[in-house]
């Protein structure tokens, strides 16, 4: 299957790595921000094509599937134009920064009838899936996820330390995460939704420390911390409080309440969330069937996003 990529940042090259490990995928062209980066990053990886105009990327002969690494903000736009392309297309976290361009998304979705999936990796990692698989089994109810997402970005940086033009959202980006998951593990939509925010960055314009709460109707509660200004232990934690058994999941690793590590490594044929969500979307493609975080399935986290975001604007 020959796909293209665009974005050539860091999460872009998380996709790359993890492509590289999936037998029968070709990657033919990249589209990127800038010309000199995305040149270094298509000649170290081999892409026999590269340019900064997306139109072109799809233009290229056999290019089936689009995986978009790009900037929050141009994931809608993007998204629509590799649809009406005839492309299947895969959206890095959050398929949108507002509800009305999630919905939009799925109607034309609906519309072209390609596959078209939410990067919502937490869905795949390891650990969760775990987690999954046991309240499937009736094994486990969840009482509380106790979720901690920190950072330390007071300036436009990426995930490898490098500048970046654009500035990320704790809300859009980084809440909708744990927002998504948590409607995938409780199988439900919140029924109640708060969030609070503290002091805007002077420069960036964003609020650099968040807290969310969300219900669900069968009485199960998420509580998420959020930050850019935490100066420690960097990335996202979550402790899974259930009526058997309490798990704490950092990244593709899960430990229960006692701290003893749980073996993974039957779960899935990768420990790598990334290249696990990138085999989905391919698989789908080649079965022709709905992927576990299709468009559709992603949509109800973003209607929660933009109720939180709605009683941010509430808050005094």
């Amino acid at each position: 299957m020959k796909v293209a990529l665009a974005g050539q940042g860091a999460f872009g090259v998380k996709h790359l790595e993890a492509l590289a490990n999936i037998d029968g995928v070709e990657v033919v062209s990249l589209a990127g921000g800038s010309p000199d980066t995305t040149e270094a990053v298509a000649r170290r990886w081999r892409i026999p094509h590269w340019t900064t105009d997306l139109a072109e990327t799809l233009a290229q002969p056999g290019v089936e599937a689009v995986i978009l690494a790009t900037p929050t903000q141009l994931h809608a736009a993007q998204a629509e134009q590799v649809m009406r392309a005839g492309k299947h297309v895969m959206v890095e976290i959050p398929i949108a920064d507002t509800l009305a361009d999630s919905e939009r998304l799925l109607q034309v979705q609906r519309e072209t009838g390609v596959v078209a999936m939410g990067g919502h990796t937490r869905r795949f990692n390891p650990s969760h899936q775990w987690i999954h698989g046991r309240i499937a089994a009736g094994e486990l109810t969840i009482q509380q996820m106790d979720v901690q997402t920190y950072f330390f970005r007071r300036t436009n940086i990426n995930a490898l330390g490098q500048p970046r033009s654009w500035t990320d959202h704790l809300l859009w980006h980084h809440a909708c995460h744990t927002v998504d998951l948590f409607g995938y593990q409780t199988g439900e939509t919140a029924s109640r939704a708060n969030a609070l925010q503290g002091p805007l960055h002077p420069d960036l314009g964003i609020a650099m420390d968040m807290s969310v709460q969300l219900k669900v109707p069968s009485g199960a509660i998420c509580t998420l911390s959020l930050s850019f200004n935490n100066d420690g232990p960097l990335g996202t934690f979550f402790r899974y409080i259930c009526d058997n058994g309490t798990y704490i999941a950092r990244y593709d690793d899960l430990f229960d309440g006692k701290n003893d590590q749980i073996d993974l490594s039957h779960v899935a044929v990768s420990m790598n969330g990334i290249e696990l969500q990138d085999r989905e979307f391919l698989a789908a493609i080649a079965e022709g069937r709905e992927p576990n975080a299709s468009l559709a399935q992603c949509l109800p986290a973003m209607r929660t996003l933009d109720r939180l975001e709605r009683s941010l604007e509430r808050a005094p």
